[in-house]
């Protein structure tokens, strides 16, 4: 078997979702429904919106929005009405509602894969005189913080050649934490929406320029957002679930960290630390490695990249399966094995319906990794996504508490198939 060859599932149902065919314009109707309802859903919310430099601005633009929780989408639908708005949906968001999501006008794709029909389409929006809406971190953060955002989105923008505003969320993450959504907290919200690159500033800059420019405009760290608007957060549950980001104990550098209550703590060596109300971390004893979240969790992410650059990197386990090839239902495949390296990226195995499957991913296939934490489609348990053309794969480990790590591997892969290729083609 050569390397990359994939062998499909043996579904009863070959059937899946049509990507190329073409969104349809919002009816107004939708757009005054859209508004309506994410008014009612913010009913016991203090939230801001603050438009900048966007007076007068009309279709066709793009909206390029940082991603923290649901709650995204409808403080972004205040921003954006009384126009007609496609959103780029992953296709987990169509599960069950494929006519609904078409309605109003989301554009399906599956994560992380190189897909030619929504390119076209995001054009078809903008040729039409509409706005198109896109994440570009494509998941939520998980700390808080701005996560990977690819290079292709600098060329898109460059061939569009339409205004660009940039959305940034202030208080969602704190809200609704990504590693413990369930829960929410009482925190204030302020999102601001920027018109950050007319079409005459697009025409003079490169494709890198424009990378640069749009990164910096997503940049967001909601702990410092916490700190420096002295948002105390009390619940007394505002740590349960951290210990997924924060898996690694600095202390003792095994990955065993738990949480419960208001502390964060190792399993293995026994050191605990308090989630103080202002988002500072707080050692209960001895020395505080790291006050600020999203500097325990990037600590964690070069540990990872030190691992792969030693060559001690790999990761292997058992899963179970779930498959999305269509849009009504998930569907479950059993037991699977999976593995991941530098060599070969991810290899998902497995027996379905009397047939062998096999899945691979290598490096530069994949920028980043979809993950979930407690995932409420399938079962409330943690899982990452591998999407190939037309299927997607999520798998449950048996590990625990490995998806974060994974998700950082899967990036700094990404990052040196892509300099190494660059390096032979310079050559």
């Amino acid at each position: 078997m050569t390397q990359n060859s994939n062998i499909e599932v043996n579904y009863k149902n070959k059937k899946r979702y049509n990507y190329a065919r073409r969104p349809i314009r919002q009816p107004m109707f939708i757009v005054w429904l859209i508004w309506f309802l994410s008014k009612m859903l913010l009913i016991g919310k203090k939230y801001k919106i603050e438009k900048v430099g966007m007076d007068g601005l009309k279709p066709p633009y793009m909206i390029l929005s940082a991603h923290q929780f649901f709650i995204d989408f409808e403080l972004t639908a205040l921003i954006t009405t009384p126009h007609r708005v496609n959103n780029v949906v992953a296709l987990d968001g169509f599960y069950r509602r494929p006519w609904l999501m078409e309605l109003i006008g989301a554009i399906g794709t599956r994560k992380y894969i190189t897909d030619l029909a929504l390119i076209k389409s995001i054009y078809h929006v903008l040729k039409r005189g509409d706005v198109l809406c896109m994440y570009p971190e494509a998941r939520y953060s998980p700390c808080g913080i701005t996560s990977y955002m690819p290079d292709s989105m600098g060329a898109l923008v460059k061939r569009a050649k339409v205004p660009v505003v940039t959305i940034v969320h202030h208080g969602n993450h704190l809200h609704s934490p990504f590693w413990a959504f369930r829960k929410k907290r009482k925190v204030p919200l302020h999102t601001v929406a920027t018109l950050s690159l007319t079409p005459e500033q697009i025409e003079r800059m490169s494709v890198a320029e424009i990378n640069e420019h749009l990164k910096k405009a997503l940049q967001y760290d909601e702990y410092k957002y916490q700190k420096g608007n002295n948002i105390l957060i009390t619940e007394p549950y505002r740590a349960e679930g951290l210990h997924k980001i924060l898996y690694q104990c600095p202390h003792c550098m095994k990955e065993t960290m738990a949480s419960e209550g208001t502390h964060i703590f190792c399993t293995s060596c026994g050191k605990k630390w308090e989630l103080c109300e202002n988002g500072d971390l707080k050692a209960t004893e001895g020395e505080t490695e790291f006050s600020h979240v999203p500097d325990w969790f990037l600590w964690e992410r070069e540990q990872v990249k030190t691992e792969i650059e030693r060559g001690e990197y790999s990761f292997s386990d058992d899963v179970d399966v779930y498959t999305q090839p269509r849009c009504w239902k998930f569907d479950h495949i059993g037991p699977g094995k999976i593995t991941h390296d530098e060599e070969n990226g991810f290899i998902l195995t497995g027996h379905y319906r009397g047939a062998d499957y096999r899945t691979q991913r290598l490096p530069i296939q994949n920028n980043s990794l979809h993950i979930e934490y407690d995932w409420v489609y399938v079962k409330p348990e943690d899982c990452f996504e591998i999407s190939v053309d037309n299927d997607s794969f999520y798998c449950y480990p048996t590990k625990k508490n490995v998806i974060t790590k994974l998700a950082f591997a899967t990036e700094i892969l990404y990052e040196r198939a892509m300099q190494k290729k660059n390096t032979t083609a310079k050559v």
